[in-house]
């Protein structure tokens, strides 16, 4: 059990595109608020919830936490939940991400001893939102909230933080096909996700 890293699971509730709750919306036989958080509690002691200021309390066998800063999107859960964690590091992930893999997120906090940040980049694409962040970051944060540059993606351009990359070559013998970073954010997206999850292996 991981005791120097907290997950952080964002289950912000807006789900603007879904047009519903997608946190209740199942993928097999859980939800995709169940599935996030049943991986990151057999990974780490302590698991944090992060909720929007105005989202229903959910009702689950894990600390709930609302954002600290209300309207500021992933970035300010992600402030919050470094905030509100009693560890030095964070591993952070979207609760719509209904693929999450136990040996995926230990490619990202066996790195933390070097990093402030570890995140995936992809195809050029940087996947924020299934990352691992030290309390380091919290100034960098508390400065984009300010200036409401709300774009997670910008942190690693701080230049007082040590970034590292996982890369398509990190995860080839793992997660090559990337199921790891699928999320789901419309209808189609969830019947695409129903539709994989009988094709997947356990380890992915």
């Amino acid at each position: 059990m991981e005791i120097e890293v907290s997950g952080v699971l964002l289950a912000g509730g807006k789900s603007r595109r879904m047009g519903e709750d997608k946190r209740h919306l199942a993928v097999g036989e859980q939800t995709l608020l169940e599935r996030g958080l049943a991986v990151l509690q057999s990974i780490f002691r302590e698991v944090l919830v992060v909720i929007a200021q105005d989202s229903t309390l959910l009702r689950i066998d894990a600390r709930v936490v609302r954002d600290l800063v209300p309207d500021c999107g992933s970035l300010g859960g992600l402030y919050t939940g470094l905030t509100q964690a009693t560890t030095p590091y964070i591993f952070v992930a979207a609760c719509d991400m209904p693929f999450l893999n136990q040996t995926v997120i230990a490619q990202f906090t066996n790195r933390r001893a070097t990093a402030d940040i570890v995140i995936a980049k992809l195809d050029d694409r940087l996947h924020p939102m299934h990352a691992l962040y030290s309390k380091r970051c919290l100034p960098a944060l508390e400065q984009m909230i300010r200036a409401r540059q709300l774009k997670i993606q910008e942190i690693v351009s701080q230049s007082s933080l040590r970034v590292r990359y996982v890369t398509e070559a990190d995860l080839l013998t793992i997660d090559h096909s990337g199921h790891s970073f699928y999320n789901v954010n419309t209808m189609a997206d969830l019947e695409a996700a129903r539709s994989l999850l009988p094709r997947i292996p356990p380890s992915e």
